[in-house]
Protein backbone atom coordinates (compact mmCIF):
# COMPACT_ATOMS: atom_id res chain seq x y z
CA UNK A 1 0.00 0.00 0.00
CA UNK A 2 1.22 3.15 -0.93
CA UNK A 3 0.76 6.19 1.40
CA UNK A 4 0.54 9.68 -0.40
CA UNK A 5 1.32 12.53 2.06
CA UNK A 6 1.58 16.28 1.03
CA UNK A 7 4.08 18.74 2.97
CA UNK A 8 3.38 22.40 3.43
CA UNK A 9 6.51 24.59 4.95
CA UNK A 10 5.41 28.32 4.96
CA UNK A 11 8.26 30.66 5.28
CA UNK A 12 8.90 34.04 5.81
CA UNK A 13 9.21 34.71 1.56
CA UNK A 14 8.47 31.28 0.73
CA UNK A 15 6.75 28.04 0.61
CA UNK A 16 7.80 24.88 0.23
CA UNK A 17 5.73 21.82 -1.08
CA UNK A 18 6.55 17.91 -0.94
CA UNK A 19 5.17 15.18 -2.59
CA UNK A 20 6.17 11.83 -0.78
CA UNK A 21 4.95 8.27 -1.24
CA UNK A 22 5.94 6.47 1.49
CA UNK A 23 8.45 8.51 2.43
CA UNK A 24 10.08 8.64 -0.94
CA UNK A 25 9.87 12.21 -2.40
CA UNK A 26 8.10 12.42 -5.91
CA UNK A 27 7.74 15.86 -6.03
CA UNK A 28 9.26 19.28 -4.73
CA UNK A 29 7.97 23.03 -5.54
CA UNK A 30 9.03 26.38 -3.91
CA UNK A 31 7.31 29.11 -4.49
CA UNK A 32 9.46 32.21 -3.29
CA UNK A 33 8.16 35.49 -2.73
CA UNK A 34 9.91 38.83 -2.38
CA UNK A 35 10.06 41.07 0.78
CA UNK A 36 7.20 43.88 -1.06
CA UNK A 37 5.43 40.48 -2.29
CA UNK A 38 4.46 39.91 1.12
CA UNK A 39 4.73 42.94 2.90
CA UNK A 40 1.71 44.76 0.92
CA UNK A 41 -0.17 42.18 3.58
CA UNK A 42 -1.06 43.89 6.82
CA UNK A 43 -1.15 40.27 9.04
CA UNK A 44 0.79 36.74 8.12
CA UNK A 45 -3.06 35.23 7.96
CA UNK A 46 -4.04 37.52 5.00
CA UNK A 47 -1.75 36.20 2.97
CA UNK A 48 -3.37 32.53 3.13
CA UNK A 49 -5.76 32.73 -0.15
CA UNK A 50 -2.85 33.72 -2.60
CA UNK A 51 -0.36 31.21 -1.45
CA UNK A 52 -3.17 28.39 -1.17
CA UNK A 53 -3.88 29.22 -4.56
CA UNK A 54 -0.21 28.63 -5.55
CA UNK A 55 -0.11 25.19 -4.37
CA UNK A 56 -3.29 24.34 -5.69
CA UNK A 57 -2.39 25.47 -9.41
CA UNK A 58 0.54 23.41 -9.00
CA UNK A 59 -0.75 20.61 -7.33
CA UNK A 60 -3.52 20.77 -10.56
CA UNK A 61 -0.77 21.14 -12.76
CA UNK A 62 0.84 18.03 -11.75
CA UNK A 63 -2.78 16.07 -12.72
CA UNK A 64 -3.63 15.87 -8.92
CA UNK A 65 -7.70 16.12 -7.93
CA UNK A 66 -9.90 14.80 -5.08
CA UNK A 67 -8.91 11.94 -3.60
CA UNK A 68 -5.23 12.35 -4.67
CA UNK A 69 -4.12 12.49 -1.22
CA UNK A 70 -3.73 10.52 1.99
CA UNK A 71 -2.83 13.00 4.44
CA UNK A 72 -1.64 16.27 4.39
CA UNK A 73 1.02 17.68 7.17
CA UNK A 74 1.77 21.38 7.86
CA UNK A 75 4.64 23.09 9.48
CA UNK A 76 2.95 23.48 12.98
CA UNK A 77 2.63 27.08 13.92
CA UNK A 78 3.51 29.93 17.34
CA UNK A 79 0.95 28.03 19.55
CA UNK A 80 1.15 28.00 23.54
CA UNK A 81 3.43 25.28 24.91
CA UNK A 82 2.48 21.88 23.48
CA UNK A 83 3.75 18.51 23.12
CA UNK A 84 6.13 17.36 20.22
CA UNK A 85 4.41 14.83 17.47
CA UNK A 86 1.73 15.39 15.61
CA UNK A 87 -1.85 17.06 16.37
CA UNK A 88 -5.04 17.11 14.31
CA UNK A 89 -6.15 20.73 12.37
CA UNK A 90 -8.68 21.08 14.36
CA UNK A 91 -10.77 24.44 14.60
CA UNK A 92 -9.22 25.33 18.04
CA UNK A 93 -6.10 25.48 16.37
CA UNK A 94 -7.21 27.45 13.26
CA UNK A 95 -8.89 30.03 15.94
CA UNK A 96 -5.61 30.10 17.90
CA UNK A 97 -3.16 30.82 15.34
CA UNK A 98 -5.77 33.37 13.24
CA UNK A 99 -6.41 35.30 16.81
CA UNK A 100 -4.44 34.66 19.60
CA UNK A 101 -0.53 33.38 18.38
CA UNK A 102 2.42 33.76 20.65
CA UNK A 103 3.73 35.67 18.01
CA UNK A 104 3.32 36.83 13.97
CA UNK A 105 4.97 33.95 12.34
CA UNK A 106 4.71 32.52 8.53
CA UNK A 107 4.40 29.03 10.37
CA UNK A 108 0.83 29.84 11.50
CA UNK A 109 -0.39 29.44 7.84
CA UNK A 110 0.65 25.51 7.87
CA UNK A 111 -2.49 24.60 9.85
CA UNK A 112 -4.41 26.50 7.58
CA UNK A 113 -3.60 25.65 4.26
CA UNK A 114 -3.21 22.00 5.16
CA UNK A 115 -7.00 21.99 5.91
CA UNK A 116 -7.85 23.65 3.22
CA UNK A 117 -5.58 21.12 0.42
CA UNK A 118 -6.67 18.07 2.41
CA UNK A 119 -10.57 19.72 2.07
CA UNK A 120 -9.76 19.50 -1.52
CA UNK A 121 -7.10 17.31 -2.54
CA UNK A 122 -7.46 14.58 -0.15
CA UNK A 123 -9.47 11.16 -0.21
CA UNK A 124 -12.56 10.76 2.20
CA UNK A 125 -10.45 9.86 5.72
CA UNK A 126 -7.66 12.36 4.47
CA UNK A 127 -6.42 14.64 7.82
CA UNK A 128 -4.85 17.89 8.17
CA UNK A 129 -2.02 17.79 10.67
CA UNK A 130 0.97 19.87 11.81
CA UNK A 131 3.93 18.38 13.26
CA UNK A 132 6.49 19.53 15.89
CA UNK A 133 5.22 22.99 15.76
CA UNK A 134 7.12 25.77 16.76
CA UNK A 135 6.62 26.12 20.20
CA UNK A 136 7.01 22.46 21.38
CA UNK A 137 8.52 22.85 24.69
CA UNK A 138 11.01 20.58 26.74
CA UNK A 139 12.82 23.33 28.43
CA UNK A 140 14.14 22.20 31.72
CA UNK A 141 12.70 24.49 34.65
CA UNK A 142 15.81 26.37 35.24
CA UNK A 143 16.00 27.44 31.34
CA UNK A 144 12.65 28.84 32.05
CA UNK A 145 13.73 31.40 34.93
CA UNK A 146 14.46 35.05 33.01
CA UNK A 147 15.36 37.10 35.72
CA UNK A 148 12.21 39.12 35.84
CA UNK A 149 9.09 37.16 37.55
CA UNK A 150 6.60 38.15 35.29
CA UNK A 151 8.35 37.15 32.71
CA UNK A 152 9.00 32.74 31.67
CA UNK A 153 11.69 32.20 28.95
CA UNK A 154 9.63 30.16 26.13
CA UNK A 155 10.61 27.51 24.15
CA UNK A 156 9.84 29.25 20.32
CA UNK A 157 12.58 28.20 17.69
CA UNK A 158 12.81 26.21 14.33
CA UNK A 159 11.84 23.01 16.37
CA UNK A 160 10.72 20.96 13.09
CA UNK A 161 14.10 21.12 11.64
CA UNK A 162 16.75 21.24 14.38
CA UNK A 163 15.35 17.68 16.33
CA UNK A 164 15.36 16.20 12.35
CA UNK A 165 18.49 17.32 11.56
CA UNK A 166 19.95 16.06 15.17
CA UNK A 167 18.35 12.78 15.19
CA UNK A 168 19.93 12.60 11.33
CA UNK A 169 23.92 13.51 12.45
CA UNK A 170 23.27 11.30 15.53
CA UNK A 171 22.46 8.28 13.58
CA UNK A 172 24.63 9.24 10.43
CA UNK A 173 27.76 10.64 11.50
CA UNK A 174 28.01 10.05 15.20
CA UNK A 175 26.62 6.77 14.94
CA UNK A 176 24.98 6.71 18.10
CA UNK A 177 21.44 7.00 19.10
CA UNK A 178 19.84 10.57 19.07
CA UNK A 179 18.66 9.40 22.49
CA UNK A 180 22.23 9.66 24.01
CA UNK A 181 23.85 12.44 22.13
CA UNK A 182 24.43 15.92 23.70
CA UNK A 183 23.92 18.50 20.49
CA UNK A 184 23.74 21.65 19.87
CA UNK A 185 21.88 23.19 16.37
CA UNK A 186 22.23 26.35 14.94
CA UNK A 187 19.17 27.05 12.62
CA UNK A 188 19.94 30.29 10.70
CA UNK A 189 18.35 32.04 7.68
CA UNK A 190 15.28 34.57 7.63
CA UNK A 191 15.00 33.77 11.41
CA UNK A 192 17.05 31.94 13.32
CA UNK A 193 17.39 30.39 16.70
CA UNK A 194 19.64 27.29 18.70
CA UNK A 195 18.94 25.07 20.77
CA UNK A 196 20.85 21.97 22.55
CA UNK A 197 19.51 18.74 22.73
CA UNK A 198 20.56 16.32 25.97
CA UNK A 199 20.04 12.83 25.62
CA UNK A 200 17.19 12.91 23.21
CA UNK A 201 15.46 16.34 25.16
CA UNK A 202 15.50 19.76 23.49
CA UNK A 203 16.31 20.97 26.76
CA UNK A 204 17.17 24.62 26.34
CA UNK A 205 16.45 26.99 23.41
CA UNK A 206 17.84 30.38 22.66
CA UNK A 207 14.61 32.70 20.34
CA UNK A 208 15.44 34.98 17.61
CA UNK A 209 14.44 37.70 20.15
CA UNK A 210 17.33 36.55 22.86
CA UNK A 211 20.32 36.24 21.15
CA UNK A 212 21.48 35.94 17.11
CA UNK A 213 20.38 38.01 14.77
CA UNK A 214 19.43 36.89 11.34
CA UNK A 215 18.50 37.95 7.83
CA UNK A 216 15.47 39.82 9.21
CA UNK A 217 15.49 39.75 12.68
CA UNK A 218 16.84 42.14 15.29
CA UNK A 219 17.97 39.48 18.39
CA UNK A 220 18.68 40.27 21.48
CA UNK A 221 18.87 44.13 21.90
CA UNK A 222 20.53 46.39 24.56
CA UNK A 223 17.21 47.20 26.40
CA UNK A 224 17.93 50.63 27.85
CA UNK A 225 17.99 51.86 23.78
CA UNK A 226 14.73 49.82 23.38
CA UNK A 227 12.93 50.99 25.68
CA UNK A 228 12.77 54.77 25.08
CA UNK A 229 11.28 53.61 21.41
CA UNK A 230 8.76 51.67 22.89
CA UNK A 231 7.34 55.18 23.78
CA UNK A 232 8.24 56.68 20.41
CA UNK A 233 5.97 53.90 18.36
CA UNK A 234 2.93 51.28 18.91
CA UNK A 235 3.55 47.88 19.34
CA UNK A 236 3.36 47.01 15.90
CA UNK A 237 5.91 49.82 14.65
CA UNK A 238 8.39 47.81 16.99
CA UNK A 239 7.41 44.28 16.09
CA UNK A 240 7.92 45.34 12.61
CA UNK A 241 11.00 47.11 13.54
CA UNK A 242 12.89 44.25 15.41
CA UNK A 243 11.12 40.72 13.46
CA UNK A 244 11.12 41.89 9.58
CA UNK A 245 13.10 45.30 9.56
CA UNK A 246 15.68 44.21 11.24
CA UNK A 247 19.13 41.98 10.71
CA UNK A 248 20.49 42.58 6.90
CA UNK A 249 17.54 44.42 5.73
CA UNK A 250 17.97 47.23 8.45
CA UNK A 251 21.79 47.85 7.21
CA UNK A 252 21.18 46.90 3.62
CA UNK A 253 17.31 47.08 2.79
CA UNK A 254 17.51 43.47 1.53
CA UNK A 255 17.43 40.14 3.42
CA UNK A 256 18.93 38.16 0.28
CA UNK A 257 22.22 37.38 2.63
CA UNK A 258 23.98 36.23 -1.09
CA UNK A 259 24.10 40.09 -2.24
CA UNK A 260 25.33 41.15 1.27
CA UNK A 261 28.22 38.95 0.87
CA UNK A 262 28.97 39.76 -2.63
CA UNK A 263 29.39 43.04 -1.55
CA UNK A 264 31.66 42.20 1.18
CA UNK A 265 33.70 39.70 -1.42
CA UNK A 266 33.97 42.74 -3.90
CA UNK A 267 35.68 45.43 -0.56
CA UNK A 268 32.71 46.44 1.03
CA UNK A 269 34.04 47.17 4.47
CA UNK A 270 30.51 47.32 6.00
CA UNK A 271 29.30 44.01 4.50
CA UNK A 272 32.21 42.32 5.68
CA UNK A 273 31.15 43.78 8.88
CA UNK A 274 28.05 42.98 9.44
CA UNK A 275 28.28 39.53 8.40
CA UNK A 276 30.99 38.65 10.53
CA UNK A 277 29.13 40.01 13.38
CA UNK A 278 26.48 37.71 12.14
CA UNK A 279 29.01 34.87 12.49
CA UNK A 280 30.05 35.99 15.96
CA UNK A 281 26.69 36.16 17.55
CA UNK A 282 26.00 32.38 16.54
CA UNK A 283 29.55 31.28 17.61
CA UNK A 284 28.69 33.43 21.17
CA UNK A 285 24.90 31.62 21.12
CA UNK A 286 26.47 28.27 20.87
CA UNK A 287 28.82 28.85 23.51
CA UNK A 288 26.75 29.73 25.51
CA UNK A 289 24.37 26.29 25.13
CA UNK A 290 27.46 24.68 25.31
CA UNK A 291 27.85 25.28 29.17
CA UNK A 292 24.27 23.83 29.66
CA UNK A 293 25.82 20.30 29.22
CA UNK A 294 29.04 20.88 31.17
CA UNK A 295 30.92 21.24 27.95
CA UNK A 296 29.72 17.70 27.59
CA UNK A 297 28.97 18.16 23.64
CA UNK A 298 29.23 15.10 21.25
CA UNK A 299 28.27 17.38 18.03
CA UNK A 300 27.36 21.18 16.88
CA UNK A 301 25.27 21.40 13.80
CA UNK A 302 24.60 24.73 11.21
CA UNK A 303 21.71 24.72 9.91
CA UNK A 304 18.86 26.58 7.70
CA UNK A 305 19.56 28.73 4.61
CA UNK A 306 22.52 30.65 5.95
CA UNK A 307 24.31 27.16 6.15
CA UNK A 308 25.25 27.76 2.29
CA UNK A 309 27.53 30.58 3.25
CA UNK A 310 31.17 29.35 3.44
CA UNK A 311 31.94 32.56 4.65
CA UNK A 312 29.66 32.65 7.59
CA UNK A 313 29.87 28.56 8.23
CA UNK A 314 33.78 28.97 8.00
CA UNK A 315 33.89 32.46 11.02
CA UNK A 316 31.66 30.31 13.11
CA UNK A 317 34.10 26.94 12.85
CA UNK A 318 36.41 28.74 13.22
CA UNK A 319 35.51 29.93 16.56
CA UNK A 320 33.79 26.87 17.80
CA UNK A 321 35.68 23.88 16.47
CA UNK A 322 37.11 23.59 20.03
CA UNK A 323 33.99 22.36 21.36
CA UNK A 324 33.26 19.50 19.53
CA UNK A 325 33.36 18.74 15.40
CA UNK A 326 30.90 21.17 13.37
CA UNK A 327 28.52 19.52 11.05
CA UNK A 328 26.87 21.62 8.32
CA UNK A 329 23.24 20.70 6.78
CA UNK A 330 22.33 23.61 4.65
CA UNK A 331 18.62 23.84 3.96
CA UNK A 332 16.41 22.44 5.84
CA UNK A 333 15.10 18.62 5.91
CA UNK A 334 11.59 19.69 7.48
CA UNK A 335 9.08 18.98 4.18
CA UNK A 336 10.35 14.95 5.13
CA UNK A 337 10.48 15.40 8.74
CA UNK A 338 6.79 16.49 8.28
CA UNK A 339 5.66 14.10 5.60
CA UNK A 340 7.45 11.13 8.48
CA UNK A 341 5.77 12.23 11.75
CA UNK A 342 2.09 12.13 9.26
CA UNK A 343 3.04 8.75 8.03
CA UNK A 344 3.70 7.27 11.28
CA UNK A 345 0.52 8.73 12.24
CA UNK A 346 -1.70 7.03 8.93
CA UNK A 347 0.07 3.92 9.61
CA UNK A 348 -0.47 3.68 13.48
CA UNK A 349 3.21 4.09 15.03
CA UNK A 350 2.00 7.12 16.62
CA UNK A 351 -1.23 8.87 17.84
CA UNK A 352 -2.01 12.45 16.61
CA UNK A 353 -2.33 14.80 20.12
CA UNK A 354 -5.78 16.98 20.00
CA UNK A 355 -5.26 20.38 20.61
CA UNK A 356 -7.15 22.73 23.39
CA UNK A 357 -5.73 25.75 24.88
CA UNK A 358 -6.20 24.50 28.16
CA UNK A 359 -2.38 24.12 30.16
CA UNK A 360 -0.24 21.17 28.94
CA UNK A 361 1.70 19.47 31.73
CA UNK A 362 4.87 19.95 31.28
CA UNK A 363 8.14 17.43 32.30
CA UNK A 364 11.63 18.79 33.29
CA UNK A 365 14.45 16.40 33.82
Amino acid sequence: MVDRVLSINPGATSTKIGYFENDELKLKKEFTYSYDDVAKYETIMDQKEFRFQDIAEWLKSENMSEGSLDAVVGRGGLLPPVNAGAYVVNDAIIDCLTHRPVLEHASNLGAGLARKIASEFGTTNCEAYIYDPVTVDQMDDIARISGVAEIERKSIGHVLNMRAVCMQIAENELQKPYEESNLIVAHVGGGSSASVHKQGRMVDLISDDEGLFSTERSGGLPIKEVIPMCYERTQKEMTDLTRKQAGLVSYFGTNDARIVEEKANNGDEKAKLVLEAMAYQIAKTIGELATVVYGKVDGIIITGGLAHSDMITDLVKERTSFLAPVFLVPGEAELLALAKGARRVITGQEEAHVFSEQPTMRKSS
